[in-house]
């Protein structure tokens, strides 16, 4: 079946409204996404005939609830091909997940002296937790640096690694460069060392299919409000033989087997993490948007966004003194960042904010990154499915007018 951009745009009631006067151009997607009429409508009709708290009632709704919950699991655990439902865990977003194997690891397995991978372009959602707990612990943090073409150097990764390594946390896209990582050769040559990796998937599940047991990873997260779904719901997937080593993260209802004030057990997998009431109506969405994009297909979504971005690389190289970081070439997906010489990211932002253009300015969450290239920060244009080379030759046109008007 043809990939339908208008079709798709009919299902997404935000992007039809004007900005400023001008026709919304909305390419903030690696902050967040929009929303499908479809997402929308599961929520709604969720809260209007079957909302009630899961898992421990025993009436209808609370049953019918329990029971939308845990398919939506299951539909996780199909998207990312899980080995099993109980390895996919319900978090508030990929920064909770991340936190959550983060401090939960540390007190079970890192003592001062060990040692910590992570890399020069990581969110500082897989840079803080691991920071603080190096500091915690008086453990240490080694940088995978990148390269001049915007790579993660993998002999330099190589070298690393010692008996003190103790696990690996890597991003699988950039969010600030789009820069593909193999992280199947980073996870595989980890393994060769005994060492579990963590992979930050929340700029990738939504562009290209992920299989975590071919990946072979021991932890994988992601944040649905970047995959269509509501926000405040995310994922942690762990194999079962790492998850069941880690200590409870968070203590409260649901994740309880038995209390007496002389001892408390817990519940198995996957209630173990999920204390407290959690964010079951946002789960409910996440499987409403992973319905929606298995209906497209990922392989063309994958490949339509592609396109888009090799559209706009190649329109924006044309226009002189502008800065472009990582190329076409550079293994790279939905993410277009780049400075107009001689202007701050944050004047063109705001007017193309004028003419209409959502894009997103500044560090983006990426200091280490930006101090690495020496800059105070890019103009950062992402795509998404309902994208079109229209839109893109309506923003190539307004950073013409933005260079005109800044230099």
């Amino acid at each position: 079946m043809a990939f339908d951009v208008e079709k798709i745009r009919q299902d997404f009631p935000i992007l039809h409204q004007t900005i400023n006067n001008h026709p919304l151009v909305y390419l903030d997607n690696a902050a967040t996404t929009q929303k499908p009429i479809q997402v929308i409508e599961a929520v709604a009709g969720f809260y209007k005939k079957k909302n009630a708290n899961i898992h421990r009632g025993v009436h209808y709704l609370s049953n019918l609830s329990t029971d939308l919950y845990e398919q939506a699991r299951r539909s996780v655990q199909h998207f990312i091909n899980a080995r099993h439902d109980y390895e996919i865990i319900f978090t508030r977003g990929t920064t909770e997940s991340i936190n959550l194997v983060a401090f939960t690891f540390a007190e079970a397995f890192i003592s001062q002296g060990d040692e910590i991978i992570i890399t020069e372009m990581d969110h500082h959602a897989n840079i803080v937790p691991w920071q603080q707990i190096a500091l915690s612990k008086g453990a240490k943090l080694k940088i995978v640096p990148i390269t001049d073409d915007y790579q993660l150097d993998f002999d330099t990764y190589t070298r690393l690694f010692t008996e003190k390594t103790k696990i690996v946390a890597l991003p699988h896209i950039s969010n600030s460069l789009g820069t593909i990582n193999p992280i199947k050769k980073f996870i595989d040559f980890a393994h060769k060392h005994d060492v579990p990796v963590l992979i930050d998937a929340a700029q990738s599940v939504q562009h290209e299919k992920i299989d975590v047991q071919d990946l072979d990873c021991e932890f994988l997260a992601f944040s649905g409000h970047k995959i269509y779904a509501e926000t405040g719901i995310g994922v942690l997937y762990g194999k079962e033989e790492w998850l069941d080593k880690l200590p409870p993260y968070q203590f409260g209802g649901d994740m309880i087997e038995n209390v007496t004030f002389e001892k408390t057990t817990f519940q198995k997998l996957p209630l173990k993490f999920e204390a407290g009431t959690t964010n079951y109506v946002g789960a409910i969405s996440l499987k409403a948007a992973i319905d929606y994009l298995t209906g497209i297909g990922l392989e063309e979504i994958e490949k339509y966004e592609k396109s888009l971005l090799n559209y706009a690389i190649d329109q924006i190289s044309q226009i002189d003194g502008i800065t472009v970081y990582a190329t076409r070439e550079d293994n790279k997906t939905s993410v277009l960042s780049f400075n107009i010489h001689g202007a701050h990211n944050y004047d063109v932002g705001m007017i193309l904010d004028q003419m209409g253009i959502a894009v997103r300015t500044g560090k983006h969450c990426t200091h280490p990154l930006m101090q690495r290239l020496k800059i105070p920060g890019t103009v950062r244009a992402s795509f998404a499915l309902y994208n079109t080379t229209d839109e893109i030759d309506r923003f190539i046109k307004a950073v013409k007018k933005a260079k005109q008007m800044l230099i």
